[in-house]
């Protein structure tokens, strides 16, 4: 279950049905688009792809050998799943994630695994991403000279449905691909094989993350007065003159989704709208408790400049009871509590100071931390970015800044020669 909670801000139910219109404007605008070539709408459609989850399950159970899976990847092609993974692997596969292009690292790396028990997966939807192309080059060297022919066996790549340089890699050497269909663009990509790939590999509940993410699809499209994305895509509507958003998680084993979000929010909104106006908010990441030792004091103290999202698990899995000890009388106050109890006590004493402090925060309730909560979360999210998108005229689906950065590396290097 995800619960929106918004006591800090008691003006918002006026808000939100003084712009009920504008609401369902964007709404109809964006549904609008659906099926249409180049909408970059498929995302809405991942979770009922039963189908893809079948070839998925497949591919593992004849791979039972894997011990390390390296992801090839950078941006939506890693984010997506390192979040998911951290959060529900016990499979006992290890993950290794190659999202950069620092030797040492990955060197280093190398020396550490078994090739023989090494299962690589490039991903990259172009097919053209220099960093994955990179690590592809040496993963395929080292995967070669270790292996012999038997190097197919190893290696799997998730891209284009028909194009591409490793589409076409896949159909020279008859390799496993995965597909990421046309319409789904990598930061709306982690319901796909992207991120369902190496989930099967860690063991997770893919039918219970896909159930949330159907819930989120239906909270989307329900009567506007209860669609919870179009309720937080407002407050973000209504605050966009802070020109920051914190989304601050308190789950250690979610400790990468903020990094996942910010991707989503700063790349899909930070544009150039149909007036000719830059746009968009800077979206920060935070993690509970450890920042409330970093952060919070600027949070707290600094400039009322920011929307914070707090992220709260309602209850455990699984807890852990705080034993007295008379040897440290000091820490009476937390004997016969839970570990879930500090935490709890800590995010709300948490969203409390920065209400107090003149901040303007909400809060995301998590059911628990579990596949089916965190895909409903995940699926919401990008719901929230898209309706975002349509109140702020700019198109949530493309990076016409990230493209030139690519064009510029390839000149540098080509310049080379």
């Amino acid at each position: 279950m995800l619960r929106l909670d918004t006591r800090f801000l008691p003006g918002f139910a006026e808000d939100l049905r003084a712009n009920l219109l504008l609401l369902q404007e964007a709404r109809e605008r964006l549904l609008a688009k659906r099926g249409q070539k180049g909408a970059m709408l498929g995302w809405i459609d991942l979770p009922e792809d039963t189908e893809t989850v079948r070839e998925i399950r497949r591919f593992r159970t004849a791979n039972p050998w894997v011990e390390d899976f390296v992801l090839l990847g950078i941006g939506g092609s890693a984010l997506g799943p390192k979040a998911l993974e951290a959060a529900f692997n016990q499979s006992g596969v290890r993950f290794r994630y190659v999202d950069h292009v620092e030797p040492e690292p990955i060197r280093k790396l190398l020396k550490t695994l078994d090739p023989a028990k090494t299962l690589v997966n490039a991903i990259s939807k172009s097919g053209a991403t220099a960093e994955t192309l990179a690590g592809l080059l040496v993963f395929l060297d080292w995967l070669k000279a270790h292996l012999g022919e038997a190097w197919r066996r190893h290696l799997v790549v998730t891209t284009d449905p028909k194009g591409g340089a490793l589409r076409a890699l896949a159909e020279r050497e008859g390799l496993t691909a995965f597909a990421i269909p046309e319409e789904v663009g990598g930061r709306f990509s982690v319901l796909s094989p992207v991120g369902l790939l190496p989930l099967a590999f860690a063991g997770a509940d893919l039918d219970a993350l896909l159930m949330g993410a159907r819930k989120a699809n239906e909270q989307a499209l329900a009567p506007l007065e209860e669609s919870l994305p179009l309720k937080t895509a407002l407050l973000h509507h209504l605050h966009r003159h802070l020109p920051m958003t914190v989304f601050m998680v308190y789950s250690e084993r979610l400790k990468h989704l903020p990094a996942w979000f910010v991707q989503l929010h700063d790349e899909s909104l930070g544009k150039v709208d149909r007036e000719g106006r830059r746009v968009g908010t800077t979206a920060l990441p935070a993690l509970g408790p450890q920042d409330q030792h970093a952060q919070v004091q600027l949070f707290r103290e600094g400039p009322l400049d920011k929307l914070l999202t707090l992220v709260i698990p309602e209850s455990p899995e699984e807890d852990l009871p705080l034993p007295p000890a008379a040897e440290l009388p000091e820490a009476g106050y937390l004997f016969g509590k839970t570990l879930f109890r500090l935490l709890k006590a800590e995010a709300e004493a948490t969203y409390q100071a920065l209400a107090e402090a003149g901040q303007r925060v909400y809060a995301l309730y998590l059911s628990q931390v579990s596949p089916y909560a965190v895909g409903w979360l995940l699926q919401h999210l990008m719901w929230q970015t898209a309706f975002l998108g349509e109140l702020w005229g700019v198109n949530a689906f493309d990076q016409p800044g990230v493209e030139l950065g690519k064009r510029l590396t390839r000149a540098f290097l080509e310049g080379e020669g």
